[in-house]
């Protein structure tokens, strides 16, 4: 099949065959994409479905056809919660890009005792846009879910994953690496599936510029978490979610 454009639709919009295109997504495919009538490209829903579409008009507008569904596996062998304190300015917007690139499933915005930036609604409705946007480039099958702002002990203390990590720049830790490969080393069925026949998942937290305060760390422990280390090199609150998901991604993928 050659490169085909593709376009993130909500499942609302799919009925009988036909996509019910908004006039957003009729002005990026006709006027950004140069697609015309009779022109294929993807639709994808989000939760893993791929669709062949065709643009079609009416007198209405532009809407599309679904000629087939396509099968296809971009996902990774395990569930990613990234769990990441607010960094300063627009920062965020980066690491929803890149986290989604990388294979994240979801995005749980943390404000932490260090956090300086409050979002807004607006802030987290750009947030999802950008994840959209991203899984769309990246060719992903679903669309992360980018929760609302937490505070840290709320979201150490809801979190319902098994595997739990917190990484903390400094201290004699177990690096990141070490604890992913003991979960995913290449002969273990653990790559797609836990023993008990449930989905591997995993969250791993990374905190604001300046890090995690020693009360925060304690208190993620208390829930589970175990302190990671990324490395010996201090990096930025923007860096660490792309190291962290980096390591994930050769851990589960290297195979």
């Amino acid at each position: 099949m050659p490169q085909l454009q593709r376009l993130a639709v909500t499942a609302a919009q799919i009925c009988d065959r036909k996509i019910d295109l908004t006039r957003e997504q009729q002005h990026y495919l006709n006027r950004v994409l140069r697609l015309q009538g009779g022109d294929r490209f993807i639709a994808m829903d989000g939760r893993g479905h791929w669709w062949l579409a065709v643009l079609e008009a009416q007198e209405t507008g532009l809407f599309a056809s679904i000629t087939e569904e396509i099968a296809v596996n971009r996902e990774l062998p395990v569930e990613v919660t990234l769990m990441a304190a607010l960094p300063k300015g627009n920062g965020f917007d980066e690491v929803v890009r890149q986290a989604t690139e990388l294979g994240v499933a979801s995005i749980v915005p943390v404000t932490s005792d260090r956090t300086l930036l409050k979002p807004s609604d607006q802030k987290v409705e750009r947030w999802r846009r950008i994840a959209a946007e991203a899984a769309e480039q990246s060719e992903r099958q679903i669309v992360p879910t980018i929760l609302e702002p937490v505070s840290f002990d709320v979201a150490v203390k809801d979190c319902g994953q098994k595997y739990r990590f917190i990484c903390v720049a400094r201290g004699d830790n177990r690096h990141l690496w070490d604890c992913l490969a003991a979960l995913a080393p290449p002969q273990s069925p653990l790559i797609k599936r836990e023993q008990d026949g449930g989905e591997l998942s995993i969250v791993i937290a990374i905190g604001p510029e300046g890090g995690w305060t020693e009360g925060e760390v304690k208190r993620a422990i208390e829930f589970g978490f175990e302190a990671v280390s990324l490395g010996s090199r201090i990096l930025r609150a923007v860096t660490a979610p792309i190291v962290a998901l980096s390591l994930v991604g050769a851990a589960f993928e290297k195979c």
